[in-house]
């Protein structure tokens, strides 16, 4: 077959700029080929190269004695003691989850599950962060029902509990839903394998399932923003079979017992391209690659199809020559295809080969570390003008507005879809706070959490990406762990756009202090941009995901309360409403500035509430709809009703930040004002938990009343 004329149409159609496109003829001297056009396109976009953000995604602390490999692999990695190792990262499936919401939804957790075990972690956890348009958006009901059947469908398939994640709805997600995929798992810390090619004249291998014409051009797609042609978009959506999947977790895992690898990366965006390139760049070498050899389930398919292909369930892997016929049986015995496909060379070259004939010939450095990196320009967000006035409110009255409000009604039509049992290990489920997943065969459990409110990054971008850290780090340590490290999935607008790059800027400087201070570096991590439809762009959402670790099962802190408990709240309450839940869902308002973050105060409260942990029967952060919803969501789990003294608005529904309730009996309650006095901490007693209804100062409704709209706003909105 022809290709195709190299025009000017064909250079953007391929994403790249004319500037672009002159640096490639300069780097190789010549036109180049159609393959060799894609394979640029494919290295270079947005997707793969990181060339918005590569500048201020270097300024993020990345490092410290718990963490064994941080941003730069498919996944970070993070001590947890004992020899062992979490192997964690999040990453975004946004554009094609809005074009075909199940298998966008289904490719993006087996793309996150292949960075996992790809390392050698056995995974042992997933999550979810999900932004969907206005409930009453003709697309959104199909885009939930898609998705989270999507993300159900694989993750049970394959086997991996879902430990938590979040739902949000909002008009300017519209155009452009966001899928962030998390995922989690276990290895020995002495047992990590690496994508850094080694060894001149190495076999490279592909493993796992063939390749179709599947998910071509999927990479370059998600670099770029939606329009009228979104139908036409739907081929570069990848389909995905997590029993595959699951045949190939196994047998790399097996392999890597028997020494043969020298180096492993997973297919993902770009496919046998960046996977190829990525190994070859990190080793320092060259890699030709014979196309003929490569396990194809389509016929005829051309170089530039097998080479941008982003059909699921494959690996690179190089290997030592000695163990092939080894390596061979295993994926014969798991019924995957093993082929040799190509080898190391020592030459800087990327040399791809079809039935003899070249198809591309390129500096395999300059494909990857000489991408083109943009210092954009960016104007920092205006501050936002002062709230004006909230009227009081019948504290009942709004809670039953947030409680009906998808939002923040209960998630378990979402949540009942995944496994959350699988494996055994689940000390607890969604719905409450974090998830924990005990460490198989020992005393360790970890807890994880994901976390961002996108109203408050876009009033603050710095504020609000604080606010997404701490409030990761209080999620983790109301379950009594201690927060280890983080991963970010940065979902912005056209960073081309100096106000969208703007919000990218300061969200960036406000999550790198917040991980600073806490100790909980970022070691893994997503960038996707160009989240927009028709030039309207999502709110910028950087979805932090973290883990913790609970080094015996008594440091666990519940979240059943009793009859008789004592209310308590840490931290300080000045009643912040400016962004708030109750201004939104209540007024309709999305006015004021996000509350002020004090880093120093997260860390003290947090380490309090762990010090004291053995006085704390339940604890849940504060977020969110304030202290009402959350002292109803501690009520309402095992139904015991609750009673506070006040009305007043700006405290039950002000979200300031670096704030606990806890529940435990009145002797303790004693025992803990004590403590926080010594600790410098508030404690202040706001009422108690007693009877069967929820009572705000002289306004009262029957707990069951309350749960029940809790239980059935979701459904009833979208569902």
């Amino acid at each position: 077959m022809q290709d195709p004329a190299i025009t000017p149409d064909l250079i953007a159609a391929h994403g790249l700029k004319p500037d672009e496109y002159d640096r490639i003829l300069e780097i190789i001297g010549r036109e180049p080929t159609f393959t060799e056009l894609g394979i640029f396109s494919a290295m270079w976009n947005e997707h793969c190269s990181y060339k918005s953000s590569k500048k201020w995604l270097r300024t993020l602390p990345t490092e410290g004695p718990q963490v064994i490999c941080g941003p730069g692999e498919n996944a970070g990695v993070v001590d947890i003691g004992d020899g062992q190792a979490v192997v964690f990262k999040m990453e975004s499936h946004n554009h094609p989850s809005y074009i075909e919401p199940y298998q966008g939804a289904a490719t993006g957790v087996g793309g996150i599950l292949r960075d996992v075990f790809t390392m050698g972690a056995r995974p042992i956890a997933s999550m979810n962060s999900l932004s969907f348009g206005e409930p009453s958006h003709p697309k959104t009901r199909q885009l939930v029902s898609g998705v989270v059947a999507g993300v159900g469908g694989y993750g049970n398939c394959f086997g991996v509990p879902c430990a938590g994640g979040e739902v949000r709805f909002h008009r300017a997600y519209n155009g452009n839903c966001l899928v962030n995929a998390f995922a989690a798992g276990l290895a020995d810390a002495d047992k990590i394998f690496y994508s850094a090619a080694s060894g001149v004249g190495m076999p490279v291998v592909y493993l796992g399932a063939k390749t179709g014409r599947d998910g071509v051009g999927g990479a370059t797609m998600a670099s770029a923003e939606f329009d009228d042609t979104i139908e036409e978009k739907r081929p570069t959506v990848q389909v995905g079979d997590p029993f595959t999947e699951k045949r190939l977790m196994e047998a790399c895992l097996e392999l890597m017992k028997t020494g043969a690898v020298i180096s492993i990366q997973d297919m993902g965006a770009a496919g046998l391209t960046c996977s190829a390139v990525e190994m070859g760049d990190k080793g320092g070498l060259g890699v030709r690659l014979d196309l003929e050899k490569v396990p194809v389930r389509e016929e005829n398919m051309t170089a530039y199809e097998m080479m941008l292909s982003e059909s699921q369930e494959r690996m690179l892997m190089v290997l030592f020559p000695e163990k092939e016929a080894e390596a061979k049986a295993v994926f014969d015995k798991w019924d995957l295809d093993f082929a040799i496909v190509g080898e190391t060379i020592a030459e800087d070259r990327f040399l791809i080969m079809l039935d003899g004939e070249v198809k591309a010939d390129l500096p395999l450095s300059k494909l990857s570390s000489e991408a083109p990196e943009y210092d954009r320009p960016w104007v920092p967000t205006p501050e936002a003008a002062p709230l004006g006035d909230v009227p009081q409110v019948d504290p009942i009255d709004a809670l039953k507005m947030l409680l009906g409000s998808p939002n923040y009604a209960a998630k378990q039509w979402v949540y009942e879809q995944y496994d959350t049992m699988v494996m055994g290990d689940s000390a607890r489920t969604p719905g409450l706070g974090a998830g924990i997943i005990r460490v198989h065969g020992t005393g360790k459990a970890l807890a994880f959490t994901s976390d961002v409110t996108p109203r408050y990054v876009k009033a603050n971008p710095e504020v609000g990406g604080k606010q997404a850290v701490a409030e990761a780090y209080r999620n983790l340590t109301a379950v009594g762990a201690k927060p280890l490290a983080t991963t970010d999935n940065m979902n912005f607008g056209n960073p081309e756009k100096p106000e969208i790059m703007g919000q990218f800027v300061g969200a960036i400087k406000g999550i790198g202090a917040a991980c600073l201070a806490l100790d909980m570096p970022i070691v893994s991590g997503n960038v996707s941009l160009y989240n927009e439809t028709d030039g309207a762009a999502i709110l910028p959402t950087p979805t932090i995901g973290a883990v913790g670790l609970i080094a015996s099962p008594d440091e666990i802190i519940g979240c059943d309360v009793r009859e008789g408990h004592q209310l308590l709240l840490v931290g300080d309450t000045r009643g912040h409403l400016g962004q708030s839940a109750l201004l939104a869902e209540v007024f309709g308002r999305e006015e004021g500035d996000a509350p002020e973050v004090d880093l120093d105060a997260e860390k003290r409260n947090g380490e309090f509430i762990r010090a004291n942990r053995e006085l704390i029967t339940a604890c849940t952060d504060v977020a969110d709809g304030g202290i009402a919803l959350a002292a109803f969501e501690l009520a309402e789990k095992t139904g015991v009703g609750v009673h506070l003294d006040s009305d007043a608005t700006p405290l039950l529904f002000g979200e300031d930040q670096a704030r606990y309730l806890v529940a435990c009996n009145f002797d303790k309650a004693e025992a803990l004002m004590t403590a926080a006095a010594q600790a410098g901490v508030t404690l202040t007693s706001l009422g108690k938990f007693t009877g069967d209804s929820v009572k705000f100062g002289g306004s009262e409704a029957a707990l069951g009343d309350l749960a029940e709209i809790y239980r059935g706003g979701f459904a009833a909105a979208v569902a």
